[in-house]
């Protein structure tokens, strides 16, 4: 007998690739963009982490030690190898000019010890926003002083400050566009799905507000707030300035998007059958917002980030005893005191890097969640 042959297997059905498995796997792909959201979360782990870095306290001040450069941090003493340790820094002041200089005595190291326990509430750092509080931190000197970004004109150290300030000029975009969007998407979403004298009223607003110069409308808005308020309010306060003029072009974002949205099949159908206004938008129109309102989200934080700063350079954002990365740099405002101290620009660096890492994980993001171009 002859045996019959079994048919042929049919070919497997290859699985469709999800759009965001498509997202992800074009994401990895962009190497900048995968090295800035690395960069965003040192940065932020960073601010969390503040209390526990930081040194000093940031009202800490060390009279003896004005204006004082940083220290290097070394490991080879007299041609052998040790521990952590820097060298003590003397103050000198020229008989002549009476100019104070500082010198390092190469004779007495002193050896960084980690893991210290702040016994002087005084003297080492703390976390502003009550995020993570520690009676530990990461290094210390206790036999002296170690200062390894330099100091300011008070003798406080900048390092422990840039740490601490983190947490307001990074929490500020955050919280500012928490709040923003929320208004910008209930606002659009009410334009682009109601339609009539509701969308005329909406955008005849925010074309009021984008017609007005951004840092102006700031600076009017800033001096709204009472001096006198305590320095959470002022934080608080700066928040909701920046979100009150954050909204109005992410509602016109929306507002195209939902227009668009609202002639779909699915969307028709859903409310053909007698689904409610609510339901339609919040289960079959907001889910396909969802990839450019992270991308906006992205792009929008840097403008915070930097609004915050303008406010605090100016003397119209935190006060003390807050401080953050835009009021720190107020300390450097003429071309004299960068020559003489120049490490006063360390904030200043901090805003341009987390700047461009969100920037170049917004366009990152932008180019993942076009998965049509390809």
């Amino acid at each position: 007998m002859t045996a019959i042959p079994s048919p042929a297997a049919a070919p497997a059905t290859p699985r469709a690739t999800s759009p965001l498995a498509l997202a992800l796997r074009r994401f990895r792909r962009n190497r900048v963009g995968v090295v800035s959201a690395w960069v965003l979360a040192g940065l932020y782990l960073m601010a969390l982490l503040s209390g526990f870095l930081a040194p000093y306290s940031i009202t800490a001040q060390h009279p003896d030690f004005p204006n004082q450069p940083p220290q290097r941090v070394r490991v080879i003493h007299q041609g052998q190898l040790t521990r952590p340790f820097i060298y003590p820094v003397e103050k000198t002041r020229d008989p002549v000019t009476f100019a104070s200089t500082f010198a390092e005595n190469r004779e007495r190291p002193l050896p960084i010890l980690f893991f210290v326990r702040g016994d002087d509430p005084a003297r080492y750092g703390y976390n502003i926003l009550g995020v993570f509080r520690s009676q530990w931190h990461l290094f210390g000197v206790p036999q002296g002083t170690a200062f390894l970004l330099g100091t300011d004109k008070f003798g406080r150290d900048l390092l422990s400050r840039t740490l601490v300030g983190a947490q307001v000029s990074l929490t500020v975009g955050v919280i500012g566009v928490l709040i923003s969007f929320s208004i910008g998407i209930v606002l659009g979403g009410l334009s682009g799905y109601l339609g009539g004298w509701v969308d005329g009223l909406i955008q005849r607003t925010t074309e009021v507000l984008l017609s007005f110069p951004r840092l102006p409308i700031l600076l009017a808005l800033s001096t709204i707030i009472p001096a006198r308020w305590p320095s959470t309010w002022v934080y608080l306060g700066i928040i909701a300035v920046l979100a009150l003029i954050g909204w109005a072009g992410l509602a016109r974002i929306v507002r195209g998007q939902v227009l668009s949205a609202r002639s779909v099949d699915y969307v028709q159908a859903a409310r053909a059958v007698g689904a409610s206004d609510l339901r339609v938008v919040l289960r079959h129109i907001m889910p396909n917002l969802s990839s450019i309102l992270i991308v906006t989200a992205t792009l929008a934080l840097p403008g915070y980030i930097l609004g915050e700063s303008a406010l605090s350079f100016l003397g119209l954002g935190i006060k003390e005893p807050m401080t953050s990365w835009g009021l720190l740099l107020k300390d450097a405002q003429n071309f004299e005191t960068l020559s003489l101290y120049p490490w006063l620009l360390a904030p200043g660096l901090l805003i341009v890097i987390s700047v461009l890492a969100f920037n170049f994980l917004g366009d990152a993001l932008r180019d993942a969640a076009d998965t049509q171009s390809r």
